[in-house]
């Protein structure tokens, strides 16, 4: 491996205008095709194949006003009136005739007529059912709808909209985000003392994100891409573009100092730096391809996406990277006597530097570094069983849209569950009548009315031939609620026995249901994925990687602390809200079905790139020193300023999302940014040279029969050709550590 990217590297470097007007072109092309075709998002959360989804799918063919989109029109009466007073029935009677003849409208249910009247007579609620799913919902029907509100305004009342219409729609990208990019070149200014060199890798992360976004979005157009899924491949793209980049980047300046000639030390920087990049990449994409095990479609295109941005990451920096260098030639080179020069001298000496003293400490007392760090991240993770999850709805949406207001009024006149109504369906089979149907939904809704949890059973919707029908059900709880899972699931053990009575087939779906179907399958492949990735990604490479029993155990080890300590932060802040007023969270409660499984994914891949990062120096000074603890320290101390750069940028580019407005969006990059921080400097900067230390030569035994097997893949670069002034630089580095 190392061989063949040394000779990419030369290749490169020598032919750098072919490589940059390949890549510009490239671009071009994705640019030309997202300007062309655009982007459709799909925001649906299903699970096809699934009884609720496969009851709501049968319902849209039978009733589709039942199984389609609702929008509610919320209107409130000033304080001291009320709703049913004549002049604001006039206005909310014209409202909702005038609703009805609204595009893709199938029917609107009057509040006088359905005695949708708050006990207060303060709040009345009209039901606007569409022929439609909400995707397919045009992008200007609910403009269109709203414009009923105005003469309800003009009278004085509040008029507000939400429902099931009103879902998530698409995820905005503002210019906060930005923030991210202003902290890495900071960081890579002060790390390389130098702007050409600190431009390099944002230059080629851009180049990385735009082939890879834009082909995601073109593609949007043809398969089911959700708006998140775009944002966290620009986030994840983004972090990990400037990462590789900079991991090249910083050994190729190091061997600039030592005296490496400028087209041998690309070439020499893609072979070791390149090496742990490409396995590091690696692992990021079988982590997230993993999501598909969980089988939702949303969510493996949203880790494939992602994935493919990672790959076109590691292929811009091992290849359009060198050619940069290329470019650039012996300038890039510290200058003598520069801050820059004189890290690298001190480095190469093993000067007394913060990081040096810190790997000293650890490795001296490396059982009281292993103890104080499991404690750390332990008591960090201790909100971590309290973890809940669901679906976003409108209550988790920005506080100043009409949704959001509508489900708070909604909320307080009627009660939570009128966010978010069940449907029971009840199908006749062969052979029965439409009167047998209705008797059966007489017996039912009576059992439902005593079912507890249950606030209301309304009128129910009847087939043309009147052989289904459609029992709205409402709960006393919110939607995301667990007394309202636990309605679902007393309602589906009742149903075999109202089938057995009725001889009916009976289901219990709508879009509550659904999501409560999709937050079980995340939870429930949480095992299943977890395993997947490890087995695949962890005890494959790591152990092919780096030849060792120990590595990937202690590499699994921190990583399950890292994340355990990334879900106690989650909870505190977006369940118990703690710093929830600094951080501009909302509403707490259930964070994003999701979050775990994808969190896990990308974490998994961030933590093995400084895993491999780290291990990878340590190793190759083992290799060529064979001193167990000098390679630590060595090691170590060669990539503490590297990963603490790229921890930095990480963390500042995930923390900038934390700013964005969708609550999915805050959730997932506050764990990112707490989990890289606790995995870069709890875990790999200090648990992993404490355990190496602590193990000694142990840490790179493997069973003999194992090490004829596996493949030599050389990520030290034992075979690539070196100059003699790095073999010595490196020497003198190792003598002096």
């Amino acid at each position: 491996m190392a061989t063949l990217l040394y000779r990419l590297g030369r290749l490169s470097f020598r032919r750098r205008g072919t490589v940059l007007t390949t890549w510009l072109i490239l671009v071009g092309a994705v640019v030309g095709l997202y300007a062309a075709l655009g982007h459709e998002f799909d925001n649906e959360f299903t699970i096809p194949g699934s009884e609720s989804q496969q009851a709501l799918d049968s319902l849209s063919d039978k009733i589709p006003t039942a199984a389609g989109a609702t929008a509610q029109i919320v209107f409130v009466a000033p304080e001291g009136q009320t709703i049913t007073d004549p002049h604001y029935v006039a206005v909310v009677t014209q409202a909702v005739q005038e609703a009805a003849t609204k595009q893709q409208v199938g029917t609107v249910i009057d509040p006088y007529t359905a005695k949708a009247i708050s006990p207060d007579q303060r709040t009345a609620i009209a039901q606007v059912r569409y022929t439609v799913l909400r995707l397919e919902i045009e992008e200007d029907s609910l403009e269109d709808l709203e414009t009923v509100a105005a003469p309800a305004r003009e009278a004085g009342l509040q008029v507000e909209f939400g429902g099931t219409a009103y879902g998530i729609r698409s995820v905005p990208v503002s210019g906060k985000e930005a923030a991210g990019l202003v902290v890495a070149l900071v960081v890579l200014v002060i790390t390389f003392g130098s702007l050409l060199a600190a431009g390099m890798p944002l230059l080629t992360a851009m180049v990385g994100i735009g082939v890879g976004l834009l082909s995601l979005l073109t593609v949007s157009n043809t398969i089911t891409v959700s708006s998140t899924a775009p944002t966290l491949a620009l986030m994840l793209g983004l972090a990990v573009g400037i990462d590789y980049a900079l991991f090249i980047l910083s050994r190729h300046r190091s061997q600039l100092a030592g005296g490496t000639p400028a087209e041998e030390s690309a070439a020499l920087a893609t072979a070791t730096a390149g090496s742990a990049v490409v396995f590091a990449g690696l692992t990021v994409v079988i982590a997230l391809c993993g999501l598909a095990v969980v089988g939702l479609p949303f969510l493996t295109v949203m880790g494939t996406g992602a994935a493919a941005t990672v790959a076109v990451a590691v292929l811009v920096a091992i290849t359009l990277l060198p050619a940069l260098l290329g470019f650039a030639g012996d300038r890039l080179t510290p200058k003598p006597g520069s801050r820059a020069a004189r890290q690298e001298q001190s480095e190469a000496a093993g000067g007394h530097s913060g990081g040096e003293r810190w790997i000293h400490l650890v490795t001296r007392y490396p059982l009281v570094a292993v103890l104080v760090s499991t404690v750390i991240l332990l008591v960090v993770a201790i909100p971590a069983p309290d973890l809940r999850l669901a679906l976003p709805g409108n209550g988790s949406a920005a506080k100043e849209t009409t949704q959001r207001k509508a489900y708070d009024l909604i909320s307080q006149a009627f009660g939570p569950g009128f966010n978010g109504p069940l449907v029971v369906v009840v199908s006749g089979r062969s052979g029965q009548s439409a009167q047998q149907v209705q008797q059966a939904v007489g017996v039912i809704s009576q059992d439902l009315m005593a079912t507890p949890g249950t606030l209301a059973v309304t009128t129910p919707q009847y087939s043309p031939d009147g052989l289904t029908a459609a029992i709205p059900l409402l709960s006393k709880t919110a939607p995301d609620a667990g007394e309202t899972k636990d309605l679902v699931a007393a309602v589906r053990d009742r149903s075999s026995s109202w089938e057995r009575d009725t001889a009916m087939g009976i289901t219990i779906t709508g879009e509550t249901a659904v999501q409560i179907d999709v937050t079980d399958r995340l939870s429930g492949s949480l095992v299943p994925f977890i395993s997947v990735v490890v087995g695949l990604a962890l005890l494959l490479l790591l152990l092919i990687v780096f030849r060792s029993i120990v590595v990937p155990i202690k590499a699994t080890a921190g990583f399950l602390l890292s994340i355990a300590a990334s879900f106690g932060a989650v909870v505190a802040v977006f369940q118990w809200g703690w710093l929830a007023d600094l951080l501009r969270v909302e509403t707490t409660g259930p964070v994003i079905s999701f979050l775990p499984i994808m969190v896990i994914g990308v974490l998994f891949g961030l933590a093995m790139d400084y895993e491999v990062f780290v291990v990878s120096r340590i190793r190759e000074e083992y290799v060529h020193t064979g001193d167990v603890r000098t390679s630590v320290i060595v090691g170590t101390r060669h990539a503490s300023r590297v990963v603490t750069a790229a921890a930095l940028i990480m963390f500042g580019v995930f923390a900038s999302f934390i700013g964005s407005e969708d609550t999915i969006i805050k959730s997932i990059a506050f764990a990112l940014a707490f989990g890289i921080i606790a995995d870069a400097f709890v875990v790999r900067m200090t648990l992993v040279p404490a355990v190496l230390a602590l193990v000694g030569r142990g840490a790179w035994w493997m069973p003999r029969w194992l090490d004829r097997i596996l493949p030599d893949l050389d990520i030290e670069g034992r075979r690539v050709p070196r100059p003699d002034v790095e073999a010595n630089s490196l020497a003198s580095g190792a003598c002096r550590g």
